[in-house]
C-alpha cells in the first residue's frame, strides 16, 4: 500500500468504523516519507519496535465510530503487514546499514596508543569490543 489513507480503508474494513477512525495512526508510520521519499523510511517505524511505540504514542486503544475498541498494536501490525508482508526487527533494518567512517563517531579520533593492547598489537579482535571482528583496527588505519 502506498498511502495512509488505503491504509486507513483497510483499517476500517479489517476492524470496522470509518477510515478516518485509523488515519492518524497511519499517518504516523508513513511520516518519515517527509524526509525520505522511498521505500528506506519504513526503517525508522516499520517494525515491531516503531508498533510497540504508536501503541505509547496513540494509546492501547483507539474507539472508532462504530464505538468499538480496536487495540493500536492490531492497526500497527496490519500497517507494517500490509507493506512489508512481515513484521521486521528494528535490528532486521539496522543490520542492513553498511558502517561508514563518520559513523563510527569520536572513537577515530583516539589515538592507536590510547587502543585496547590487544587492537595495537594487531589481533583480529579485540577484547574491549567483542562485536569489533578486527573492524575497529582496519578503520583506525584507513581501511573503513
Amino acid at each position: 500500500m502506498a498511502h495512509p489513507l488505503k491504509h486507513a480503508q483497510s483499517s476500517a474494513k479489517k476492524f470496522g468504523g470509518q477510515a478516518e477512525d485509523y488515519l492518524a495512526v497511519h499517518k504516523w508510520f508513513d511520516e518519515s516519507k517527509a524526509f525520505f521519499a522511498d521505500f528506506r523510511h519504513r526503517a525508522l517505524r516499520h517494525h515491531a519496535e516503531g508498533i510497540f511505540l504508536s501503541e505509547r504514542i496513540f494509546g492501547v486503544t483507539i474507539t472508532n465510530s462504530d464505538g468499538k475498541q480496536v487495540p493500536v498494536r492490531y492497526i500497527g501490525e496490519q500497517h507494517v503487514k500490509e507493506d512489508l508482508g512481515r513484521i521486521p526487527t528494528a535490528q532486521d533494518w539496522l543490520s542492513q546499514i553498511k558502517p561508514q567512517r563518520w559513523m563510527y563517531g569520536q572513537r577515530l579520533a583516539i589515538e592507536r596508543s590510547r587502543l585496547p593492547s590487544d587492537v595495537s598489537k594487531g589481533q583480529s579482535e579485540c577484547k574491549e569490543f567483542p562485536d569489533c571482528k578486527g573492524r575497529c583496527d582496519a578503520a583506525f588505519q584507513g581501511n573503513e
